[in-house]
């Protein structure tokens, strides 16, 4: 019987180590790379202590838990290399688990905002994708806990009325050089 259950949990081991592509490990891979500036930012980015918040905006506060910016700065040495890596990404998104939400712009011009959760009410991940061939792209992953599309409204309107914590921004300085 010991075998059997051995045997039977190594099976359901194996089956749950799935090996696609995912955008979690798109930034692992690519953190450390010199390429790529890569940005963890916390919830304490936005500093709403001398701003009076109205109850939505709480509510969208205490749904964001950290933000992870992934970006690729182009020029006319690697375009080949940014069409390989956007492409990359683009194929992640295609995934059944990306919900996408809103798109602007044509070809590799423009942004796109993708969603990963149970419904538009219950959002784990907000995905933002943009670019700009001739500049680069960025992905900016914003995970939190039952968000919904009102909250990320929310989040940019406190962002723009808080002091934003400048010294977690400066690596994304170099992309903008």
């Amino acid at each position: 019987m010991k075998k059997f259950l051995l045997l039977v949990s190594s099976v359901i081991l194996l089956c749950s180590c799935e090996d696609k592509p995912s955008l979690q490990k798109y930034f692992v891979k690519n953190t450390e790379s010199p390429r790529f500036i890569a940005l963890d930012l916390a919830s304490n980015i936005i500093k709403t202590d001398k701003v009076a918040l109205s109850e939505t905006e709480k509510a969208a506060l205490e749904s964001f838990e950290k933000m992870n910016i992934l970006a690729f700065r182009a020029d006319s040495t690697n375009t080949a290399e940014y069409d390989k890596e956007i492409k990359e990404v683009k194929t992640i998104l295609k995934d059944e688990s990306y919900q996408q939400l809103m798109k602007a712009g044509s070809g590799n011009d423009g942004a796109a905002i993708y969603f990963v959760g149970n419904d538009d009410e219950h959002i784990e991940e907000f995905v933002v994708l943009a670019g700009k061939k001739e500049n680069g792209f960025a992905v900016v992953r914003v995970l939190g806990n039952d968000m919904n599309p009102t909250h990320i409204m929310n989040m940019l309107s406190l962002l723009q009325k808080s002091q934003v914590d400048m010294e977690q921004l400066k690596p994304l300085q170099q992309l903008m050089k």
